[in-house]
């Protein structure tokens, strides 16, 4: 039986080897002899922990333990993905195996190839590779042409049926946040109210477009989710990660999705105070030029795109209230979260400031 109740939580949480040997062994994928690990990722996400057997090296990811612990059906719906879109134009991991059962280590995982290269998070990219205007204009372009080309992808010939409900997508997500910010809203209105949130809701809920035809949705594509080859010319995208959200459905959520972190030097201090402002130094194309280009690699018109960058804002100030309330409750003393009780005020303006040039 697995020891991982009884393993260290945190930065220095572990993984229980004798039973990831184990597996190992039991699926003939190597010699688990020597096998060690170490932690290389811990936080409100999926851990990932480097895993090392047989001369090779692989990333475990794994649930996060706690109250919250996400399902099995989560871990394995991203080796799903992963799985299908090994052989695309799409650039992901390589994985390994996948399993359900939590005996082996008290938790779901998969074993994915360890891959190493640049990923841009800080808002100064003078230490990253992305440290001219050339460079920032070509990872410009390459996020654009990475979605296009996961949008190409033939979902249903990947073996994606029934991976996703693409009939209903935006009314049924657009009901699923709103749920949860009045949920949120039930913890916090009593300490600032949030009007400019309602006035949204009701905006996008008389202006749900139609989609277009359904394609893959990574659920959470943003800058620092890509990996690139920084010693490459240009912008070489390598690998993409984190694909617990994805789903079949509008492809436009996930490029609304991508511009409400997209930050611009004109944008407001208050919105740029909520997430890293990386994409305002030079050389990174505006939203604009970034909707010009999707156009022109996908033919799909622009023409409703308000709604989903106003629902991208929305979405996000939906998850920041989310944490505010965790706060309120005495369920966290993080700092990021108390600071939620402007940001996320700030950025319903956002949000709102997209809908009114629409017509509202």
């Amino acid at each position: 039986m697995s020891t991982s109740s009884q393993e260290k939580t945190g930065p220095n949480a572990t993984v229980d080897l004798a039973g990831l040997r184990r597996f190992v062994a039991d699926r003939k994928l190597g010699d688990p002899s020597a096998l060690r690990s170490e932690n290389i990722s811990f936080g409100h996400s999926n851990e990932v922990h480097l895993v090392h057997f047989d001369g090779r090296s692989w990333a475990l990811r794994r649930p996060p333990r706690g109250p919250l612990l996400p399902t099995a059906h989560d871990m394995m719906r991203e080796y799903r993905v992963l799985s299908a879109l090994q052989d695309t134009p799409v650039p992901v991991p390589r994985v390994l195996a996948a399993c359900e059962d939590p005996s082996y280590i008290g938790a779901p995982f998969y074993l994915m190839e360890y891959i190493q290269g640049d990923v841009i998070r800080d808002a100064d990219t003078s230490q990253t590779f992305a440290n001219t205007p050339e460079r920032r204009r070509a990872v410009s372009e390459a996020m654009i042409d990475l979605l296009a080309a996961l949008q190409a992808v033939d979902w249903f010939a990947a073996g994606l049926e029934g991976f996703g409900r693409p009939d209903g997508y935006l009314p049924r997500q657009l009901k699923r946040w709103t749920d949860q910010l009045d949920r949120a809203m039930q913890v916090t209105t009593s300490i600032r109210p949030l009007p400019v949130m309602s006035k949204v809701r009701e905006w996008l809920e008389k202006r749900i477009p139609e989609s277009p035809p359904a394609t893959i949705v990574h659920g959470d594509f943003k800058l620092d989710n890509v990996m690139f080859d920084g010693k490459a010319p240009g912008a070489k995208v390598i690998a993409v990660f984190d694909w617990e959200m994805s789903t079949i459905g509008d492809p436009l959520a996930d490029l609304g999705w991508l511009l409400s972190y997209w930050l611009e030097s004109s944008d407001s201090a208050e919105r740029k105070a909520v997430t890293a402002a990386v994409t305002t130094e030079p050389g990174f194309l505006s939203r604009r030029e970034m909707l010009d280009r999707y156009e022109e690699k996908t033919g799909r018109k622009m023409t409703d795109f308000a709604f989903y960058e106003a629902f991208a804002l929305f979405k996000l100030a939906i998850i920041m209230e989310g944490s505010y309330s965790r706060f309120v409750r005495g369920q966290t003393d993080d700092p990021l979260f108390v600071a939620m009780k402007e940001r996320v005020p700030a950025l319903a303006d956002a949000a709102w400031k997209v809908c009114r040039p629409a017509g509202s």
